[in-house]
């Protein structure tokens, strides 16, 4: 136990403020109507919240046809969804809550008024992710355009828009990835309308400055998160550019390189906005039984965000 190992500790990390509504979500409406109730899709990208849930009466679904019972409540999970699924909740009666978070809510109403002030729409993000196909759901297809990297924004051919082009972007993207994209959009289209405030949200942003702070001082880099968050991924991706080559996603159900953090001196510690805090302290908790462990919090920014649950629940 004479090994001594320092962990640099991210701060801020976990929960954001659009998280803790959409669990609370859920949470109030066990309560307020008895289980079970439906939740679309998993409510953040995190499976030991989604678990907590199930256990309290939630009931995971991809699609509103896989609920068998009507009458109950659905929760809209916190990625945002597509226009076409409020509008089937309705045609089926169905009483539903929405748990997009604002700052997502935020993206799609940008590109309705872009798309209804005659704008083409260019959307930066990842082809799949919940949160995309919620934003391109907005529009008709025909008006919105996915660009995922900065060569997919090199390829875009100017004659195929026809219309002046405004873009939005996925709330939970590398910052830096999504600079040199736009930069490359910007040279196409001199006239692009940019959001009038960033979409990357506030969470996102602070959790990767944090690693940028911390990745470099360290032997290893670990970001306790599900392989399914976007959000977490990218802090894996910018604890490697800031320059700790072996940095890697932690599943709340994987077993730790023990063998490989034991010949550390330093490692650096996040996780992602979707995971909780006991996740980071067994983290902590499993290290200490093998190393004397010393803990630096590094902060970088202070977060005091919080969003109103919807009337619906009071």
């Amino acid at each position: 136990m004479s090994k001594g190992l320092k962990i640099f500790l991210a701060s801020p990390r976990g929960f954001c403020a659009g998280v803790d509504r959409a669990i609370e979500i859920v949470e109030k409406a066990l309560k307020k109507f008895g289980s079970p109730v439906y939740v679309r899709h998993e409510i953040v990208h995190n499976k030991y919240v989604v678990d907590n849930l199930k256990k309290k009466g939630a009931i995971f679904v991809e699609e509103l046809h896989e609920i068998k019972d009507n009458s109950r409540p659905v929760v809209f999970s916190a990625h945002g969804v597509p226009k076409s699924v409020p509008k089937e909740a309705e045609n089926k009666k169905m009483f539903y809550v929405d748990a997009t978070c604002p700052l997502v809510t935020k993206v799609h109403r940008e590109t309705e008024r872009n798309n209804k002030n005659g704008y083409q729409i260019i959307l930066i993000g990842h082809k799949g992710h919940p949160e995309v196909v919620g934003t391109m759901g907005q529009i008709p297809k025909e008006n919105i355009t996915l660009v995922e990297t900065a060569e997919d924004a090199k390829n875009i051919k100017n004659e195929n828009f026809n219309k002046p082009v405004a873009y939005v972007t996925q709330t939970t993207l590398s910052v830096d990835d999504t600079k040199e994209i736009i930069e490359i959009l910007k040279k196409k289209f001199p006239n692009i309308k940019s959001p009038i405030k960033e979409d990357i949200c506030y969470a996102t942003t602070n959790r990767q400055n944090a690693v940028k702070h911390i990745a470099p001082l360290c032997e290893m880099f670990f970001v306790i998160g599900s392989e399914n968050s976007s959000n977490s991924k990218r802090l894996v991706e910018v604890a490697k550019k800031a320059g700790c080559s072996k940095s890697q996603l932690i599943n709340f159900d994987k077993r730790l390189p023990l063998d490989q953090i034991i010949k550390c001196n330093r490692i650096g510690l996040t996780s992602g906005a979707s995971a909780p805090e006991s996740l980071v302290q067994d983290f902590i908790s499993e290290i200490k039984k093998h190393c004397d462990v010393s803990i630096e919090e590094f902060v970088t920014a202070r977060e005091n965000v919080t969003f109103k649950l919807p009337k619906s629940l009071n």
